[in-house]
Parts: C-alpha cells; sequence; structure tokens
C-alpha cells in the first residue's frame, strides 16, 4: 500500500474537489430562464432543430479538413526525427504531401470548395 498511498490521495483530492464544485453548484443554482440555457445560438430561439441533418456541401468540407488534421498530425513526429533519419524522411513526407495536394486539386476541380 505504500507506493500507492500518494495517487491514492491525489484520487481522492480529485474525487472530492469534483463533489464540492458540484455541491457548490446544486446549492447556488438559481431558477433558469429557459430561453437563456438553450443549448446553441446563444440563448437565440432555434430555427430548427439541434439534431437536423448538415446539408450534403459540408462533408467534403469536413473530409479536407481531417486530411489537413491528419497532415499535422504526421509532420509533428516527422519534424523531431528528421534530422536523424535524413534525406530519406525528407523524400516521404514530400510524397505524402503530394498525395495530399492531388486530393485537395481534385476536390478543387470537384467543386468542393465552392459554397454557393
Amino acid at each position: 500500500m505504500g507506493p500507492f498511498a500518494g495517487l491514492l490521495g491525489v484520487l481522492a483530492a480529485a474525487v472530492l474537489l469534483v463533489g464540492a464544485v458540484f455541491a457548490v453548484a446544486r446549492v447556488s443554482a438559481v431558477a433558469p430562464d429557459p430561453v437563456r440555457s438553450l443549448p446553441f445560438l446563444s440563448g437565440h430561439d432555434p430555427a430548427e432543430h439541434a439534431l437536423s441533418r448538415f446539408h450534403v456541401r459540408w462533408y467534403p468540407v469536413t473530409l479536407l479538413f481531417l486530411a489537413f488534421d491528419v497532415e499535422m498530425l504526421f509532420m509533428y513526429p516527422w519534424a523531431v526525427v528528421v534530422a536523424r533519419v535524413g534525406v530519406g524522411a525528407v523524400v516521404e513526407m514530400f510524397v505524402f504531401l503530394g498525395v495530399l495536394l492531388a486530393g485537395v486539386v481534385w476536390a478543387w476541380r470537384e467543386g468542393a470548395l465552392r459554397w454557393v
């Protein structure tokens, strides 16, 4: 039990702190205004249901965002090891960027970046 005493103490303190925050929120809560407590649109009356479907034009934009997000996901570790690995890592990264660029050019040609 000795090596885990500190971990258990931190865990107990975290649970007590979260419980205290919830208790203070419960005690100090006032009757909520139904319009101000809406989960979206900054308290304005919603024009559509919160679970309504997205328009199909959002999906290509989302895929482009994910492509660039994955690009950054791979570029950060690559930047750490590129000096150690050498020219091979640079060539591999440019091939990867070329594939992404081909995808962006294709999406642009297909009109995915045209909003209206």
